[in-house]
């Protein structure tokens, strides 16, 4: 990591929407060249804690800081270091997806290869000179990603990036995040795929109804997370009773033909469980799961009640708006520049 103040920080980060609270004393701190996840359920206010820190939004209380500039005294200076791709972007559908990378460009104030840009995220010359509106969701991602890496920003904020990929695509995605970590940029992004996050994050927040509920590494949080670890043996017999459930730290035990699998209370328990099931059926494989980020991610999120979706009051909707072009937001005025 980097010397330098945080590339994101911020400091019982409130925001209200009449008797809505969306983010509620958000402490979170994302280092200098890090790949920070930002997970949590739809509504948990994901995209209102990154509207808040590009200023689309002003907190309600609190302090936020990006690369450490004040994100409402300094949003300019900001979005000059920073290259955003917003989830829902909308973009010229009668501009090519050169000139967008060119306008992009010229809001930054700076010199770019627009062709080397697209071609990086996957878009050949016949697409990138074609009028955005005929262009696929995968298509459109794609040009909103090559947007964001104009000027080579210092922070690269990503909301839901893999929106529209196929496999391949997301897979191109998580090596340009690995390229950009590589080269120092500091990449802070929201996903709900959780595998997404696993192949490429240094560390994940999770947010649930607005707090920040855990913060660490996933191997961190596995270790202190509340789910059971589950052990599956295939056996060259049918395994029948053998007195698992007899014992303190087996809590369920479940048999398919050759197969058994035993949930223990703790990881620990499993060496004790592989040498229970040896002393009474032959084995042929043993399969000692980690627990699967989403049954992690569910242990933190599992008492949510939240509402489908971030929604967007109109206050909120208007100011994300007014802050559109600087900020990496393109409206659709469904006309040319």
């Amino acid at each position: 990591m980097s010397a330098g103040p945080p590339a994101i920080e911020t400091t019982q980060l409130t925001k209200e929407y009449g008797d809505l609270t969306a983010i509620e004393d958000l402490d979170m701190r994302v280092e200098r060249g890090e790949v920070y996840g930002f997970l949590g359920p739809n509504g948990a206010g994901k995209t209102t804690t990154i509207n808040v820190l590009f200023d689309f939004s002003h907190a309600t209380s609190g302090s936020a800081t990006v690369l450490g500039l004040d994100v409402h005294e300094q949003s300019q200076a900001i979005r000059e270091r920073v290259g955003v791709l917003p989830e829902g972007a909308q973009l010229y559908p009668r501009l090519s997806g050169i000139e967008h990378v060119e306008f992009a460009a010229d809001i930054k104030g700076v010199d770019v290869d627009a062709a080397a840009i697209l071609d990086r995220v996957g878009l050949d010359d016949d697409d990138r000179r074609r009028r955005v509106g005929g262009y696929s969701k995968g298509m459109q991602q794609r040009l909103g990603l090559g947007m964001a890496l104009v000027g080579d920003p210092e922070l690269l904020v990503l909301d839901e990036p893999s929106s529209g990929l196929d496999p391949n695509g997301m897979a191109e995605m998580r090596e340009i995040i690995r390229e950009e970590a590589k080269r120092g940029t500091t990449v802070f992004f929201s996903s709900h795929l959780l595998e997404q996050v696993e192949a490429v994050c240094d560390r994940v927040g999770i947010l649930n109804e607005g707090q920040l509920v855990a913060e660490d590494t996933i191997d961190s949080l596995r270790d202190v997370a509340d789910v059971n670890p589950v052990v599956e043996f295939e056996c060259q017999e049918t395994p029948g009773k053998i007195g698992l459930t007899d014992r303190e730290r087996v809590l369920a035990v479940e048999r398919d033909g050759n197969w058994l699998s035993v949930t223990c209370r703790e990881s620990a328990d499993k060496i004790e469980v592989i040498r229970a099931v040896d002393e009474h059926v032959t084995i042929t494989d043993v399969v000692a799961e980690e627990t699967s980020l989403e049954a992690l991610f569910e242990s933190y999120t599992s008492d949510s009640d939240s509402a489908d979706g971030d929604a967007l009051s109109d206050e909120q909707s208007a100011e994300s708006a007014s802050a559109r072009a600087d900020g990496g937001r393109l409206l659709d005025t469904g006309g040319d520049r």
